[in-house]
């Protein structure tokens, strides 16, 4: 079967996967960031301030995850977006509507968790489950919605804001969540696909062990893979969320680094789909040492180059890192873990991820309010992504090698 024989048999399941993926952008944090300004000013917070109190948000829901997150294995997905995406859309309307601190604690906790982690947990574990041959290039297609919202949202965001208010730009969000996300994506889901007989046999052959959760904790190379793992979500959600900070830094103008977001989201997009057909062909974990490499390169263009073209340059590279990590981390799991409990065991990964959006914001927002250079800080991410990929060349090894024994 080729590529658009793929793309036209699986189409319903393949769409739904990327609208997850879209439609979590109103959890996302550069979907949240694009109203950090209003919100800092409407609460009267610093940077430190509102990066703490993210973190207490982001926290909540990544604590959260690993309880909720495990029902993909027993709830089909149709049933289980019937509750989250209505959940998403009360955030949205809520964050329109909230007037305290704690009121707005809350809120970014349900954004967090049910658009950034369950939306995503839903449509990567369906993805994990459903394909075996082709399940690379299945994720890099789900991964992209992604991409999509980075691309269109945060431009859509700032003409909105000529004609409403951030609060209303909000309530608009739970309404199209409501009359748009919530129908399509429960009308294309509702069948769950089956695997072909062929497909089934593939995967009956690969002899993958099926790890519970409580083994994937007590393996100690999970644990190492982390340290890679998390670094995309720590960096990028860094950046997002103090974007309004490093435009003062930099000189640059709102409109200018938007238009950088699509050239993120194009570059993402087309390396999602070059690593789904890398990881079919080589495997996830063969790609485990090479990944950070673009990120690493990204911290330090960011650091050196002080012009608005300094921006599309880390956010170029930034795409080429996100597009092989979005359609990796995707594929990695069931790779190594199987397939039997991998909503239980994404569910902690995701966890952690999260975990990972949450520290970023709240330590760097720290940092600054105490004087350390952000550009310094934003170095820093790039050589501890450079020493991680050295880490991942000896982890991928002998992860390789163990699997090899137990086939």
């Amino acid at each position: 079967m080729n590529y658009f024989s793929f793309l036209a048999q699986n189409t319903r399941w393949l769409l739904g996967g990327f609208l997850l993926t879209f439609f979590s952008s109103f959890g996302q944090t550069f979907f949240i960031s694009l109203s950090g300004g209003a919100i800092r000013e409407e609460y009267n917070l610093s940077n430190g301030e509102f990066g703490l109190t993210y973190m207490l948000a982001t926290l909540g829901s990544a604590l959260t995850l690993p309880f909720l997150g495990k029902i993909v294995d027993h709830v089909s997905v149709a049933k289980t977006v019937l509750f989250v995406i209505p959940a998403l859309a009360a955030a949205c309307l809520s964050m329109g509507f909230s007037q305290n601190l704690f009121m707005l604690v809350l809120v970014l906790y349900c954004l967090r968790l049910f658009g950034q982690g369950m939306m995503t947990h839903i449509s990567l574990t369906a993805m994990g489950k459903w394909y075996s041959m082709r399940r690379g290039q299945a994720v890099s297609i789900a991964v992209v919605g992604h991409q999509a919202g980075e691309a269109f949202l945060p431009v859509i965001y700032s003409a909105a804001l000529i004609w409403f208010t951030w609060r209303e730009s909000w309530t608009i969000s739970a309404v199209f969540l409501m009359l748009v996300a919530l129908p399509s994506i429960y009308f294309l889901m509702k069948v769950e696909r089956v695997p072909s007989d062929f497909e089934i046999t593939d995967a009956e052959s690969s002899k993958t062990k099926n790890w519970t959760r409580a083994q994937v904790l007590s393996d100690g190379y999970f644990w190492a893979m982390l340290i890679a793992v998390l670094a995309p979500s720590f960096i990028g959600t860094t950046l997002f969320f103090h974007q309004d900070y490093l435009l003062e830094l930099r000189g640059w103008g709102k409109l200018e680094f938007s238009l950088s977001f699509t050239f993120m989201a194009f570059l993402t997009f087309v390396f999602a789909l070059v690593a789904g057909q890398l990881v079919d062909r080589f495997s996830a974990i063969s790609m485990l040492p090479f990944f950070l490499l673009p990120l690493s390169a990204a911290c330090v263009a960011m650091w050196a180059m002080e012009s608005v073209s300094g921006s599309f340059v880390f956010m170029g590279l930034l795409g080429v890192s996100y597009g092989f990590s979005s359609t990796l981390f995707g594929a990695l799991w069931p790779e190594i873990y199987g397939t039997k409990y991998l909503g239980a065991i994404r569910s902690i990964i995701i966890a952690m991820m999260v975990f990972g959006t949450a520290v970023g914001p709240g330590l760097t927002g720290y940092l600054i309010d105490i004087g350390v250079s952000y550009p310094l800080q934003i170095l820093t991410m790039g050589i501890y992504c450079l020493a991680a990929s050295g880490i991942m060349l000896f982890v991928s090894r002998k992860i390789a090698a163990r699997k090899l024994v137990d086939s």
